[in-house]
This record gives C-alpha cells, structure tokens and sequence, in this order.
C-alpha cells in the first residue's frame, strides 16, 4: 500500500465502519510498525492525512427537577428518605452499601474534614 491507499484505509475506518479515535489511531501505529520495522520502508516522512474518526458525545441522562419530584411523590418510608438523600447529596447507587448499612461520601479536599 502507498500513502494514499493508506489514507484511504484509515478515512473508510472512520465514514464507513465508523471507529472510534483510539480505534483509527490503533491501525494507523500498527500499520506504522508493520511497514518501520517488519517491512523496513519508514513512513515517518509520508504525511499520511486521513479524515480522522469523531469522539461520541455521551450525554448523561438527568431528570428535571418536575420529573424527580414526580417519582419522590410516589413513594413512602424508608425508600423516599433514602431517594432524597441520594438526589440531595448527589449520590449514586454505588455509593450506598445497604447490606452493611453504610453510605460512602469522596472528598477531593480533604480539608474539609479538619485533616491537613
């Protein structure tokens, strides 16, 4: 393969088959290595210019603040309180153990807890 079938191949991983970044860059070091230091033809002088891949946006799925007071609404005792108190605190699900009943809370200042 010359530059631009090379070119060729890493811009149809990204229209066609769609690959992430790390994906394209992978084939891209791993054709570098097999043509370097297999093949013994460098490559580090060719400008190989392909349309590189594109990140996909993750968006986090967040309830409005109507929505969370709608699901609070529908509950009772315990599970309301301990609903309230991971969306109050920004908690996640893995940051409650209940069958050890403990809740674990990170701090990057730690600081605030009077330890220097």
């Amino acid at each position: 393969m010359d530059k631009e079938e090379i070119e060729a191949f890493l811009t149809w991983l990204a229209v066609e088959r769609h690959v992430s970044p790390t994906t394209q860059n992978q084939a891209f070091n791993a054709l570098l290595f097999l043509y370097e230091h297999v093949l013994g033809i460098p490559l580090k002088n060719e400008n190989i210019q392909a349309l590189r891949a594109k990140s996909k946006k993750r968006v986090p799925v967040v309830l409005s603040k109507e929505e969370v007071a709608a699901v609070l609404h529908q509950m009772n005792g315990i599970c309301k309180l301990m609903v309230s108190l991971m969306y109050g605190c920004g908690l996640r699900v893995k940051d409650i153990d209940f069958s050890c009943g403990r809740v674990y809370i990170y701090a990057s200042n730690l600081s605030l807890f009077g330890v220097l």
